[in-house]
């Protein structure tokens, strides 16, 4: 059973991952509306700054199979998995979502998080490859933006829902 520590803590980084997540399709929209004044950068969620090894914004087939090693170096305190602490984005600021809503837990953290208690353990970690390989909906070997972020409610920008009309 979970106490009140731990619960906060789970609410606190599905809070801070899925901040990461609007962030992140908010970046797709430099200056405009949805995205950053003046089209400044926000800053990738740890866990797949760790993950896109090469930065180009898809987890391809190498990095997935190296996924555990890499998901290893978010373990500051060395203790072999990694906490909530260790998970959650760093921010240079406040933010507050848009109308102030919840946010979404990103698709990656569930995959990887076999037992939902917000943080990844040893054996987690070590099934880190094969948990990803769940999210290529598309069954090209590769992580596309689509497949680890959350759809933002709403979209941004007019990219996240049907056409008007429909």
């Amino acid at each position: 059973m979970l106490n009140t520590t731990n619960m906060k803590i789970i609410t606190q980084l599905t809070m801070a991952i899925g901040l990461a997540a609007t962030i992140q399709f908010a970046q797709a929209q430099p200056g405009g509306p949805g995205g950053p004044h003046g089209g400044g950068k926000f800053p990738l969620p740890p866990i797949i700054k760790a993950l896109d090894v090469n930065g180009d914004g898809i987890i391809d087939s190498n990095e997935i199979a190296n996924a555990s090693a890499e998901l290893l170096t978010l373990d500051k305190n060395g203790d072999g998995k990694l906490s909530a602490e260790e998970l959650k984005p760093k921010s240079d600021g406040d933010f507050t979502p848009p109308g102030g809503g919840k946010m979404p837990t990103l698709p990656i953290l569930k995959a990887l998080d076999a037992n939902g208690d917000g943080e990844l353990d040893a054996t987690e970690i070590a099934n880190a490859s094969t948990a990803l390989k769940t999210l290529d909906t598309n069954g090209d070997g590769q992580l596309t933006r689509d497949e680890i972020m959350p759809a933002p409610p709403g979209g941004f920008g007019g990219n996240g829902g049907p056409p008007p009309g429909q």
